[in-house]
């Protein structure tokens, strides 16, 4: 039978100040059950809120939903992207993704869990390196 997760059913909360760095809000949209390792939540980050460096076991998609924002795997440029962009973010690459300084953002996140977790969070982006901006 086909469920349905009612919109006022769903859970809204800060993100956490040990995983962001700035304002986000996150609402847990769905977890399948097993054998599923399926799991999506809608991030919203004020301008300038950004996550920490992290890794997915299996990889992560972003579908952004509104806004402006940027993204970057360790050694590489900082990308941006826009409303209707779709990330895919690599399986095991750290990676940091969240608004740009002067535009909100906000995407929905698909993970799948591995050994029953979908992230591992590792420090938290400088500022510095997050105001190189695109390109850099």
């Amino acid at each position: 039978m086909t469920e349905i997760n009612r919109k006022a059913d769903q859970k809204t909360v800060d993100g956490p100040a040990e995983n962001f760095t700035g304002k986000t809000t996150v609402t847990m949209l769905f977890q399948r059950e097993e054998p599923s390792r399926v799991s999506g939540a809608r991030v919203h980050f004020e301008p300038g809120a950004r996550t920490a460096w992290h890794t997915h076991p299996l990889g992560q998609t972003l579908i952004v939903t509104e806004g402006v924002g940027w993204t970057q795997v360790e050694g590489g440029p900082v990308l941006e992207f826009h409303a209707g962009d779709v990330l895919l973010c690599p399986a095991k690459e750290k990676h940091w993704h969240g608004a740009t300084p002067t535009q909100g953002m906000t995407h929905i996140a698909v993970q799948e869990s591995e050994n029953g977790s979908p992230v591992t969070w590792m420090e938290k982006v400088s500022d510095d390196d997050y105001l190189k901006g695109p390109g850099r």
